[in-house]
């Protein structure tokens, strides 16, 4: 389970003529919106890409047929069902599932941000985030790229560079010397070029505050290979220290990923990071590296199916509007997965459907592209840069908010005012976590936040504490007020929501409420909950 690094995308000149134009420009815009934070509008994506605003508008569309995007006025918004893409990377990577406990115990034990990383090229990427809740608290995502010399893991996947990966980090050094390819991070303060020195060549001297963090990275990567370990002592911004260890793939010794503790200098300092928290820190990795020396084979998920089928459904049905190439080439990415780390070009085309031929132009414009990586083996696998197709600004969203648009769109065909709730930490009381109202002169007014006693005496409350299909409540919120709700499930099953309408009992009867309200909640629960199976499987979303 090594992690992988994204090659080198060639330039346009070198591209392929089997590359897929539609395709390169589809994964352009999908990384122009995780860049901004998943809302653009369709000028602002056409600024951004330096596409004509008709290709902008077709590839919109067709990520909107493919719901990894939905319109909301002008804008084009991401979707928690494009977290599918870097979901089918993370599985097929393995060490979220694998390691992920063990992070996350170390949180807690230390009570301190924990997290692992990935190289991408000359960059880190996360693959998993135990995060503290602390008023002062990391904004750190699944998903988020940093340069790696203003970062702990940096200098220790540095240790594993060839001279080819030194020329490229020189040369983004050079060309960007804000770091302004890292929106994850505050600018770079300093705009002196990195040294011209490769390994081993004349370290940088020791950092002093004035230092540009590029100056000693070189001197960072020989410490880190002689120590076995790494700090980051505030070079990310002030404040902020951390501590990191190699996790190494016990088949073949290499980096498999890099785990790290991280605080805040209020609490440690590095250099207490390094005499305290260190030794518990190589004590998790060397359980995480037993844990992957253990781990048996991964059994092979269901891959997708019927997706060949569905785009060409899609295109007979929207006809120019919808890019068949494009979608037929972001399904080829859902093909990896558990069991499916590495994937032959037929077991591709199999997985999906696809034409052994069009599966194969699929993949020589991912591998230009840096989203595919082929091995010795004549197999692909996917890297890490997957994750920038729209899993950052999605990563950990809530789940009111992944909620709300769904809530309007109940509310807009019922005309009706639709909630969601849940119970508190306590247990002890209900919360109403998000509402859409429906324009009536008399409508319930429960405002986000509002709280009542957890009690079976209404409909949210029989459905929380009771876990019943639905319930209907008659007049016992308030006279006059009558109250339908069904239940949220997670992943698991479990009930952690309520999705309610209220009406008044002037408006519609008991048995009008049953007959056309509940088919409509119980819908939009499920498709909550399609979305929270997806945002959800590899980043925890909180209830409230």
């Amino acid at each position: 389970m090594p992690a992988r690094t994204t090659p080198t995308a060639a330039p346009d000149s070198q591209v392929s003529e089997e590359a897929v134009t539609p395709l390169i420009r589809g994964v352009a815009v999908l990384e122009a919106l995780t860049a901004a934070g998943g809302t653009m509008s369709a000028s602002a994506l056409e600024r951004a890409t330096g596409l004509a605003r008709s290709t902008v508008d077709r590839i919109v569309a067709t990520l909107a047929r493919m719901e990894y995007v939905r319109l909301d006025g002008r804008d084009a918004v991401l979707t928690p069902h494009v977290m599918e893409l870097g979901n089918a990377y993370l599985a097929a990577l393995r060490l979220p599932a694998l390691l992920g406990s063990r992070a996350d115990a170390l949180a807690d034990e230390l009570d301190e941000s924990v997290s692992l990383a990935v190289a991408d090229r000359d960059g880190i990427r996360f693959i998993h985030q135990a995060t503290r809740r602390r008023a002062m608290s990391l904004s750190f995502r699944i998903g988020d790229l940093l340069p790696a010399e203003r970062t702990a893991p940096g200098p220790l996947f540095a240790t594993e560079w060839t001279d080819a990966d030194w020329t490229r980090w020189r040369t983004r050094r050079t060309a960007d010397p804000h770091g302004r390819a890292f929106p994850a991070v505050p600018p770079a303060p300093h705009t002196r070029p990195a040294p011209l020195t490769g390994p081993r060549q004349d370290p940088a001297p020791d950092r002093d505050p004035g230092t540009d963090p590029g100056e000693d990275f070189v001197r960072r990567t020989e410490r880190a290979a002689t120590d076995g370990w790494s700090l980051d002592d505030q070079l990310i911004e002030p404040g902020l220290v951390a501590v990191s260890a190699p996790v190494r793939d016990p088949r073949t010794g290499r980096l498999a990923c890099v785990a790290s503790v991280v605080s805040h200098t209020s609490r440690h300092t590095a250099a207490d990071l390094r005499d305290t928290l260190l030794p518990r820190l190589r004590t998790a990795v060397a359980e995480m590296e037993e844990d992957l020396r253990q781990a048996p084979p991964d059994a092979p998920g269901p891959p997708p199916a019927g997706l060949a089928v569905w785009t060409g459904a899609s295109k007979q049905e929207l006809g120019r509007e919808f890019i068949e190439s494009l979608a037929r080439g972001l399904t080829v990415l859902t093909a990896f997965g558990e069991g499916r780390e590495a994937l032959t070009l037929t077991e591709v085309a199999k997985a999906t459907g696809l034409a052994r031929a069009t599966a194969r132009r699929a993949l020589i414009t991912y591998d230009h592209l840096g989203l595919v990586a082929q091995t010795p083996h004549r197999t692909f696998t996917l890297t890490p840069r997957v994750l920038s197709l729209g899993f950052p600004p999605l990563a950990g969203t809530p789940l009111p908010r992944l909620a709300e648009p769904h809530l309007r769109t109940l509310t807009d065909r019922i005309r009706e005012t639709t909630y969601l709730a849940a119970l508190t930490e306590t247990g002890d009381e209900i919360q109403c976590t998000a509402r859409v109202t429906a324009d009536h002169v008399m409508r319930v007014d429960i405002r986000i936040g509002t709280r009542f006693p957890a009690t079976t005496d209404t409909a949210v409350g029989r459905v929380l504490l009771s876990h019943q299909g639905h319930a209907l409540a008659d007049e016992e919120l308030e006279q006059g007020v009558r109250t339908l709700a069904v239940p949220v499930h997670d992943r698991t099953g479990r009930t952690i929501a309520a999705l309610t309408t209220a009406t008044h009992t002037a408006r519609r009867t008991a048995e009008d409420c049953v007959d056309t309200l509940l088919p409509a909640l119980t819908a939009t629960a499920a498709r909550i909950e399609t979305d929270l199976r997806t945002a959800s499987r590899f980043t925890p979303v909180p209830v409230t």
